[in-house]
């Protein structure tokens, strides 16, 4: 046991072999034992050899370790750059989404003030915080009325609540050309007056096609064509509404002028 002894390791404290107490060693019940276990191990020692390639191979795999490195630094600055490119177009998304609804809102309100003659509407965010998550809630008043959800409103004040919006989205992002199949369906006389005045305003910016069988919605169209069937074939004819109007009050003024000049004789 005196020829062993320890040597240092880098960055560790330098360690002692034990030594043995006269109790310890009569402890021990064959010292024979321990002798051979020590002329055993002295022998491996004299026949180790020194791995020549370990440092080489250290190199290679220090070498390779920093290439992993090197790419899992790659790898996480651009997860962070696609992050930071997420975030920012959810805070693009959310500021135009409510910049839009802002606008849209303050245009339903003026055209459904418009179309009932004193009406509000609201559009609401059901969840404020994530407005994407569960819609909006669309409430009307009537004129003299309370308010109320637009699923408990009657059939015509669903039409005018629906064209409010519809004028208001398209006010937003508008475009050139409008289809309407029978919007005025359900609409009273007046009504349909005010929709029809109202759409007629909007043709300086866009061109209307309706489709309508009321005559106080298609009289004040620039350009009315009717469809009609005689003898099992549909046909057509296309008319301007204003020229003939004009025609029918001139003639309504002549006949006029006649029955007052055969009322003087």
């Amino acid at each position: 046991i005196s020829k062993l002894s320890l040597h240092p390791i880098e960055d560790k404290p330098p360690e002692e072999l034990p030594v043995l107490s006269q109790e310890e060693l009569e402890a021990i019940k064959d010292p024979d034992i321990i002798t051979n276990q020590i002329a055993l191990l002295e022998a491996q020692c004299h026949e180790m050899k020194p791995n020549l390639g370990a440092i080489a191979e250290y190199r290679r795999k220090e070498e390779l370790y920093l290439k992993r490195v090197a790419e899992l630094d790659d790898i996480t600055n651009e997860r962070d750059r696609f992050r930071q490119a997420f975030e920012d177009l959810r805070k693009q998304r959310l500021n135009e989404f409510m910049a839009g609804f802002n606008v849209i809102t303050n245009k339903l309100k003026e055209n459904y003030q418009m179309l009932t003659l004193g009406g509000d509407a609201e559009l609401e965010l059901v969840d404020s915080l994530d407005p994407f998550s569960e819609g909006i809630m669309f409430s009307v008043r009537p004129p003299k009325k309370s308010w109320k959800k637009i699923f408990n409103l009657s059939g015509g004040e669903k039409t005018l609540s629906s064209l409010a919006l519809v004028f208001a989205l398209h006010h937003y992002k508008p475009t050139p050309l409008y289809f309407m199949d029978e919007i005025d369906a359900a609409l009273d006389f007046k009504n349909v007056s005010i929709v029809a005045f109202y759409i007629y305003e909007q043709t300086k910016n866009a061109q209307f096609i309706i489709i309508s069988l009321r005559n106080n919605m298609f009289e004040i169209a620039d350009r009315l064509i009717g469809i009609y069937k005689t003898h099992n074939t549909t046909k057509s004819v296309a008319t301007n509404p204003k020229v003939i109007a004009v025609k029918g009050l001139a003639e309504l003024g002549i006949a006029e002028h006649s029955i007052a000049q055969n009322q003087n004789e």
